[in-house]
């Protein structure tokens, strides 16, 4: 019995640190878990936590490394999965929001997921469902709580349907194209992939830094 617990233990941290290493998911899961990702974090607020930007740009770079490298997987399968990945997860969040999501997001307690609805706010304010639903696919947590916010605040559904398969497409292309570009044009720059994530999840998490700044400094001025 007990050695059965421990290989459950050491199974669900191999899966955990799997979900949270890009490389290390692609080399277990390959697209399929490019899949799950994508769409958990699109379209489930427990996926807030996911490396969304940081996978599809290493699948990027480890698609133009070439077969012979460790880790290999193809671009097409990495883009179709994607793809899929972002446009059920979306329409999943918006259902969820428009069939009482507003009071799942009220209860929510972790403050990434207040601070994101608090961002996708201003989204919304700022640029309008459309342009907000597209932004939105390029910052982290954003990304997660928009879509089941915009369904809460009754966004009609054939709008919202085409504003986040262009948003869907738009953000999962050019990130996993980006990766892609940079592996094709860089020798071995696999073997530099950690330093380079970071820079990615840095990249990714400025806009919201940038709204952080902003709010702060208007409570300042308003003081």
């Amino acid at each position: 019995m007990g050695s059965a617990v421990s290989a459950a233990v050491v199974a669900g941290e191999s899966l955990g640190g799997s979900l949270l290493d890009p490389k290390s998911l692609l080399a277990t899961f390959g697209p399929i878990g490019v899949f799950v990702v994508v769409f958990a974090e699109t379209g489930l607020l427990i996926g807030f936590f996911l490396p969304g930007d940081s996978l599809l740009f290493t699948a990027g770079v480890l698609a133009a490394t070439g077969a012979g490298s460790a880790v290999h997987v193809s671009l097409p399968a990495v883009l179709v999965a994607a793809a899929l990945g972002a446009v059920t997860g979306a329409q999943t969040g918006f259902l969820i929001g428009r069939r009482g999501g507003g009071a799942l997001l009220a209860r929510s307690g972790n403050r990434y997921l207040h601070e994101g609805i608090a961002r996708g706010s201003v989204l919304l304010t700022r640029y309008g469902y459309g342009k907000a639903v597209v932004l939105a696919r390029f910052v982290p947590v954003v990304r997660t709580v928009l879509n089941p916010l915009v369904g809460v605040a009754g966004m009609p559904a054939g709008q919202f349907a085409r504003w986040q398969v262009l948003g869907g497409l738009l953000w999962t292309a050019g990130v996993t194209a980006a990766g892609y570009l940079l592996g094709a044009s860089v020798p071995d720059v696999d073997t530099y992939l950690l330093p380079i994530i970071a820079v990615v999840v840095l990249l990714s998490l400025s806009p919201l830094l940038v709204e952080v700044v902003r709010s702060r400094r208007a409570k300042r001025e308003r003081a």
